[in-house]
């Protein structure tokens, strides 16, 4: 559910770099625009002072800076924008260092609100799939592995700035970071949300991307799709019953990609869309609300 807070938030983030944002490749273009010249005197440094638990979060600094945020830094597009994501269990505060094109350092501090996390019980699962025998267990490992692996990409393209789109439209039956437990045995946290709707709709891009995997059968997650925003961002969609794009594609948002399923581990036909900068997991329900803030700075 969208909170008052949770759009202020990412309004008052968004409004300070929204000329920044506006310059970013525009939502259907099939390839990424020209980048205009950034405006080198802006001297502001702006991030939200505090996010929740699994946000994405978009920063202004100025063009040219060098900007630390724990052990990485961060790409910075040529107009000073950069991304992040803040993980389930992240409670201190973060740091943020920004390094000007004349050396001068700034820390900014930004505060992270603790979120609940109920538990969700889900009966009726395939038992190897939640206890796999050895082998189908090495298997789930070599499957992930190469997800991962999709997920290391740092593009240029700055496909996170869009505001993001529902890829499907159905009952939440999922939420982000839920502790699940499967036929009564506890497992890990829901890593994404999960859209339920009928086997066959079609799945729609988010947002704009290429496509950095695509696996019509792995075990755990069926058919598996992965579509990099940029900048370390990107999209999963698991449980497709249909796979309509290939590696390298690149991605129109509002492009169908594939089509709902029940593969996997799955009770019922539904989407689970979980979002990732590099390894750290945010939730699509906050940046889908973030695009909401964007929309509604924009009427």
């Amino acid at each position: 559910m969208r909170s008052a807070a949770a759009v202020a938030l990412a309004t008052l983030a968004l409004a300070a770099c929204s000329a920044a944002i506006a310059q970013s490749p525009p939502a259907q273009a099939p390839m990424a625009a020209p980048v205009p010249a950034a405006d080198s005197a802006d001297p502001r440094v702006v991030f939200p002072p505090s996010v929740q638990q699994g946000a994405m979060v978009i920063g202004k600094v100025p063009a040219g800076a060098t900007v630390r945020y724990g052990t990485r830094t961060l790409r910075v597009t040529p107009y000073g924008s950069v991304v992040f994501g803040i993980g389930r269990e992240q409670a201190a505060p973060v740091e943020v260092e920004v390094i000007d094109a004349d050396g001068r350092s700034q820390r900014v501090s930004i505060a992270v609100l603790p979120r609940d996390w109920p538990i969700e019980r889900i009966n009726g699962v395939p038992p190897k799939t939640v206890n796999p025998p050895p082998e189908i267990a090495e298997r789930i490992r070599r499957e992930q592995a190469l997800v991962t692996a999709a997920r290391d990409r740092d593009d240029e393209r700055a496909d996170f700035a869009q505001a993001f789109v529902w890829p499907v439209r159905g009952r939440i039956s999922g939420r982000f970071g839920n502790q699940r437990v499967y036929n009564g045995q506890p497992g890990s946290a829901h890593s994404g949300m999960d859209i339920a709707a009928a086997t066959g709709t079609p799945v729609l891009a988010p947002a704009a991307g290429v496509v950095a995997f695509a696996a019509p059968d792995l075990y755990l997650t069926g058919g598996t799709l992965l579509l990099d925003h940029g900048h370390g961002i990107s999209s999963n969609f698991l449980h497709l019953s249909r796979i309509d794009v290939k590696v390298g594609d690149r991605i129109a948002q509002g492009q169908v990609v594939g089509a709902v399923g029940a593969t996997g581990r799955a009770t019922g036909p539904h989407l689970h869309w979980g979002m990732n900068w590099f390894d750290v997991r945010i939730d699509p329900l906050l940046v889908l609300e973030r695009g909401d803030a964007v929309r509604a700075g924009a009427k």
